[in-house]
């Protein structure tokens, strides 16, 4: 069963952005846009962990996040523009488990996401980033890379860029999802970074079983082709 993250923030477009990357790794996510209603959803719901913004309309972040520990010690990881230790050492005092100042970086979201859950003691739940096929694994948690029984050295990008292909085969992504997607929003390369991936990739992989294929759809993108060989 997923894990249930509640987010209390009133930045629609952070919501959002934390909403995407949180469901793509499993998780269940409810929003809320005010304190008030942040302290009612945590009270219906019961989320696994809390991800709370500082600066809220009516009630505001710790206001909530004593509200919570009036009953329960759910994880709670304050979010804020405020970079001051000041700020932070009060948030951990009141009961905060981790603290991440804006603009952050998703990646450290998800990071921090997973060891405060660890350290809160909840089992885990999160599945293996680790993909099977003829002559392929494709191994997230160690970065490892094994061609036809061996090996191969993969630099870490070109390691999730063949994962979150071949995490939903058949289907076809353009390269800006695969930008958006595997480097995230506020990578500001070009298309060419991921024709560039894709021929290393290739080079790795052409031929090594009849099964599947990095193929090229024309005018459209890239996907991890299962065939019926």
């Amino acid at each position: 069963m997923a894990r249930t993250v509640l987010v209390v923030e009133d930045d629609s477009n952070i919501a959002e952005l934390l909403r995407l990357y949180l469901e793509k790794e499993g998780y269940h996510l409810l929003a809320a846009a005010d304190g008030n209603k942040g302290v009612e959803l945590f009270r219906t719901a019961a989320p696994d962990l809390v991800l709370l913004d500082v600066m809220l309309p009516g009630l505001d972040g710790w206001g909530v996040l004593r509200a919570i520990r009036q009953s329960a010690q759910t994880p709670v990881i304050m979010l804020t523009a405020k970079g001051e230790t000041a700020d932070k050492v009060a948030g951990l005092k009141m009961g905060a488990d981790d603290y991440i100042t804006k603009p952050f970086e998703m990646k450290e979201v998800l990071a921090r996401v997973e060891a405060v859950l660890r350290r809160g003691g909840l089992p885990e739940e999160t599945p293996r980033k680790r993909l099977s096929y003829d002559k392929l694994v494709v191994d997230l948690d160690s970065f490892e890379l094994i061609v036809d029984g061996k090996k191969v050295d993969t630099p870490p990008k070109e390691m999730e860029l063949l994962y979150h292909l071949a995490s939903s085969p058949n289907r076809v992504y353009t390269r800006n999802q695969l930008l958006d997607e595997v480097w995230g929003f506020d990578y500001f390369g070009d298309s060419r970074t991921v024709d560039v991936h894709i021929k290393r990739l290739r080079e790795k992989l052409e031929g090594v079983s009849p099964q599947w294929c990095l193929k090229t759809v024309w005018g459209v993108g890239y996907k991890f082709e299962l065939t019926t060989a």
